[in-house]
């Protein structure tokens, strides 16, 4: 995958999050989960634009691991949504494949930069 197309995956799920975001309902846990998710979802592409023109590859593996944690903090907000029967799991399901897509992505290019023989990314 080129950087190009991760920076396009990544400007994807931004915007499928601000849909998801709209349409929470104006409750007090809609409006929580709202705010979380708005803050986590749309910031892994910028990060990883940031990730890009990396000096070093501990500035690159730095800032990776930002974007894996905002990453993976997105899949854990759009989760409770799920639970809560905010929406159902059928919408949410592309979504959270995605999420999930995306940190094995990551969580295995963090390994890769780092280094790290016999790991796997979810070990780390």
């Amino acid at each position: 995958m080129t950087r190009e197309e991760l920076s396009d995956r990544l400007l994807d799920l931004g915007a499928r999050i601000g849909n998801v975001v709209d349409a929470l309902p104006e409750t007090r846990l809609g409006r929580h989960v709202a705010w979380q998710l708005v803050r986590c979802g749309t910031s892994p592409g910028p990060n990883y634009e940031e990730v890009c023109p990396g000096k070093s590859r501990a500035d690159f593996v730095h800032k990776m691991k930002i974007v894996l944690k905002e990453l993976r903090e997105t899949r854990y907000w759009l989760r409770p949504i799920v639970r809560a029967k905010v929406s159902t799991a059928t919408k949410m399901g592309d979504l959270l494949d995605e999420s999930n897509q995306l940190c094995n992505i990551f969580g295995q290019s963090v390994v890769t930069a780092k280094g790290i023989k016999g790991k796997k990314a979810s070990d780390r």
